[in-house]
């Protein structure tokens, strides 16, 4: 029987969780509660009777008829374009646009061909935003060959700058092309109705394609098969570690190639990177052997069900060995799935990224190595729909265990598991509000000290259920 086969006949069959050795235990039974610490790992943080507030107020009116027409070039990769794309919406309804439908990144490093619909629900994101601005699939023919402005927003602008200086643009031109969308619009002290907005786009309008949410509903029921299941978002693959000059624990030659990459590439623009210092900054992605070292030391049993949400990891099989000793059910797309299921999405990385998109938003633990894009879109998205469990790891400190551990200093049993439970109690995605820039920075570095909109959309969109008529766009300095 061919391997394929022998896949898709394993997933006829009912699934009951599977019943492997339990990795030694660093916490006993609670004995106030009678609650053990591996289900106090599983239980979701307190909500605080948050739920999503997006509903327009009493003052929002129906769009008025739009002055020209929007043409948007969506930058980066999936989550990089998603973000970008519901800022536009925003930004159409600032500058009273007619929305073009957004053309996708086809030359980032990840070449992927996919246009708006091959990725996303192209009928639904304009009839759900009927009543917020007017999106069209297609610019008119007879403006077609019109001359039109092509501008590079500034970053992180809030409404003044589109209301003065964009908008004016209309009185010389029936077309505005937006050059890049990502980070063009204000993470905070935006109106509330443009903040709404933009959450409605995000996480009702902005859906995936029908076939790509119908794999990614059919890749969850199979993790589910195995019980609750931890989405680990294990960027360690050879784009990421380019880009952030990550070595640690890598060869020479693999070193040597990581860095002729990010010297080659044009539109990154930091070169030289000192591989110690970014790590002890906290700014590398965790290895899967630190990864692994993590889950164990939090009190994760080696029968937890891992889903990785990755592209092809940096190394390979023999740089999972370390956490796949650990933990052996670690599942992906091409594990859960059969080759012919995978195979309309394969060669587009966007749309396999949807699909682990998907699997980590349901699931019951969501981890990120690194605090990138994906990351905190999950995260976001997590926090809306109920603030479901993310751990999020604190790299700066754990490298730090990590390495004593390596220099023979300490060693990987309570003592340790103890400090890194404490350092991570108030890192699980419980309700707190979005937090403001960083004390003491300027300019566009103030900005970018902000945590991101759609990492945190509270309080703008998430209301505690007795004040969800009086929330408001504050945030905390």
């Amino acid at each position: 029987m061919s391997q394929n086969l022998q896949r898709e006949e394993r997933w006829n069959q009912d699934f009951s969780p599977p019943h492997l050795p339990k990795s030694p235990r660093f916490r006993t039974l609670d004995s106030a509660s009678g609650t053990s610490d591996l289900d106090k790992l599983w239980k979701p943080p307190p909500n605080r009777d948050y739920e999503p507030c997006v509903a327009p107020s009493p003052y929002y009116a129906s769009p008025p008829e739009p002055r020209g027409y929007l043409l948007v070039h969506a930058n980066g990769g999936l989550n990089q374009m998603r973000a970008g794309i519901c800022d536009m919406v925003a930004v159409a309804r600032i500058i009273n646009a007619t929305l073009v439908i957004p053309e996708l990144d086809k030359r980032s490093f990840w070449q992927d061909s996919s246009n708006f619909s091959d990725v996303f629900d192209e009928a639904h994101f304009i009839n759900s935003l009927t009543n917020d601005i007017r999106v069209i699939k297609k610019l008119p023919k007879e403006l077609v060959a019109a001359t039109r402005a092509v501008k590079h927003f500034r970053s992180w602008s809030g409404v003044e700058y589109y209301e003065e200086e964009i908008a004016s643009m209309w009185e010389e031109y029936q077309v505005i092309r937006a050059a890049k969308s990502d980070s063009r619009l204000a993470n905070n002290n935006l109106p509330l109705d443009i903040q709404k907005l933009r959450c409605r786009a995000c996480y009702q309008a902005l859906r995936f394609a029908p076939t790509i949410e119908a794999m990614g509903k059919l890749l969850v029921e199979r993790m589910r098969a195995f019980g609750p299941y931890i989405a680990l978002h294990l960027r360690y693959e050879k784009d990421m570690l380019a880009f952030s000059g990550c070595t640690h624990d890598l060869s020479q030659e693999e070193a040597e190639e990581l860095t002729a990459i990010r010297e080659n590439t044009t539109w990154w623009k930091v070169k030289e990177i000192d591989p110690i210092e970014q790590r002890a900054k906290g700014y590398c992605p965790l290895t899967p052997k630190e990864v692994g070292m993590f889950l164990s030391l939090l009190g994760f049993s080696s029968n937890t069900p891992i889903y990785i949400a990755a592209g092809e990891i940096y190394g390979g099989d023999s740089r999972m060995a370390d956490l796949r000793s650990r933990f052996p059910l670690l599942m992906n797309k091409e594990t859960l799935a059969t080759f012919e299921e995978l195979e309309p999405f394969t060669n587009h990385a966007s749309q396999m990224a949807a699909l682990d998109y998907i699997v980590s938003v349901e699931s019951d633990i969501f981890i990120p190595s690194y605090s990138g894009n994906m990351a905190r879109a999950v995260e976001g998205h997590r926090r809306f729909l109920g603030h479901r469990k993310t751990i999020l790891p604190d790299s700066k400190a754990l490298v730090r265990l990590f390495d004593k551990i390596e220099l023979g200093t300490m060693k990987e049993g309570k003592n340790m598991a103890s400090r890194v439970i404490e350092i991570h109690k108030r890192r699980q995605g419980s309700p707190r509000k979005r937090k403001g820039p960083i004390s003491g920075t300027k300019g566009t570095d103030r900005f970018r000290s902000e945590e991101a909109f759609y990492v945190n959309p509270l309080p703008d969109c998430l209301c505690q259920k007795e004040s969800r008529y009086t929330n408001s766009s504050r945030i905390r300095r």
